[in-house]
C-alpha cells in the first residue's frame, strides 16, 4: 500500500504537506525506526565539533519522530519542516525546528555530521537537495536516507486498494503495486551521484514486524499519504473496509516492514 505519487513526488507539495491535518495523530501512530539504524547513523558521522556529540540536520522532521530518537542517542537535531504544525508539534515535544523546504532553507554558515531524512527524502528534489547536503555537512559528514516499507496480508491490502480506488479512482497513487523500496532508493542515489560530492551512496536494510491491533491500523491510515486529502466520508469508507479485513484475520495482524536507507558519505565541505 504504497502513498508516493508515482511520479517525481517532490513536485506534489499539497500531498508533501498534508500530513499536518492531524499532527498528533501522525507522531501517535506512525512507526519509529530501528535501532541499529540510529547507532549506524551516530557511529557513521564524524562529529569533530564536539568529541560525543553529532549535529544533525533533520530534513523535513515532522512531529520529531527521528530527532527524538537521535537527541536519546546524544545528538544535537536541529529540524527543517515546511508544515508549521507538525513543527509546532516537533517543538513542543523537544525539537528545535526552522520553517520552510530544504530547498529554500538558510543554513547562515551552519555546518553538521550529518544530514538525515525520515520517510521525507522523496518530498525533496533529489538533485538540488542532495547538493544542499553536500554544502552543509562538514568533511566526512554523511547523508542519511530512509523510509519504513510496510507490507500488510494481503486481505488487508486487497480491502484497503478496493475502496481506495472506489472513492478516488483519479489519485495520483498506485495503491495495487506490491510495496518496493527500490525506486525511492534509485532516485535519491541518482541524485546523490550526480552532486558530485558524495562516494558512492551504500544500502542498508533492516527486516522487522509489528503487531498491530485493528484500532492501532485504523489509527495509523489516515496519516498516510494516500488519505490525508480524501473528504471525510470517503477516508470512512476506506477505513470501513480496512477495519472489516482485519476483523476477518481475529481482530489484528502482524505488519512486516523493511527499513531501507540510503547512506552517502560527503567527500568535501562546501561542495556544490
Amino acid at each position: 500500500m504504497p502513498t508516493i505519487p508515482e511520479s517525481e513526488p517532490h513536485r506534489h507539495r499539497r500531498t508533501a504537506e498534508s500530513f499536518g491535518t492531524d499532527a498528533e495523530r501522525y507522531d501517535r501512530a506512525r512507526p519509529r525506526y530501528p535501532d541499529a539504524l540510529i547507532r549506524r547513523i551516530v557511529a557513521t558521522a564524524p562529529g569533530p565539533a564536539r568529541q560525543d556529540v553529532r549535529d544533525v540536520l533533520d530534513v523535513g522532521c515532522g512531529t520529531g519522530i527521528v530527532a527524538r530518537q537521535l537527541h536519546a542517542a546524544g545528538c544535537a537535531v536541529l529540524g527543517v519542516e515546511p508544515d508549521e504544525r507538525m513543527a509546532d508539534l516537533a517543538r513542543r515535544l523537544g525539537t528545535e525546528v526552522e520553517p520552510g523546504t530544504f530547498e529554500g532553507w538558510d543554513p547562515a554558515g551552519r555546518t553538521f555530521d550529518a544530514v538525515v531524512a525520515g520517510q521525507a527524502w522523496h518530498w525533496v528534489d533529489p538533485v538540488a537537495g542532495a547538493a544542499k547536503a553536500a554544502r552543509v555537512l562538514r568533511p566526512g559528514g554523511v547523508l542519511a536516507a530512509f523510509w519504513n516499507v510496510h507490507e500488510p496480508p494481503p486481505v488487508v491490502a486487497d480491502a484497503f486498494a478496493d475502496a481506495f480506488h472506489r472513492v478516488a479512482p483519479d489519485a495520483p497513487f498506485d495503491v495495487r503495486a506490491k510495496p518496493s523500496p527500490a525506486p525511492l532508493l534509485d532516485t535519491a542515489a541518482d541524485g546523490i551521484r550526480a552532486a558530485h560530492a558524495f562516494d558512492d551512496p551504500e544500502r542498508w536494510t533492516c527486516a522487522w514486524q509489528w503487531t498491530y491491533t485493528r484500532d492501532a491500523w485504523l489509527d495509523q491510515l489516515p496519516t498516510q499519504g494516500a488519505l490525508t486529502r480524501l473528504p471525510a466520508e470517503a477516508r470512512s469508507e476506506v477505513l470501513g473496509a480496512v477495519g472489516a479485513a482485519v476483523d476477518t484475520l481475529g481482530g489484528s495482524f502482524t505488519m512486516r516492514y523493511t527499513t531501507v536507507a540510503l547512506i552517502a558519505t560527503a567527500r568535501t565541505a562546501g561542495a556544490p
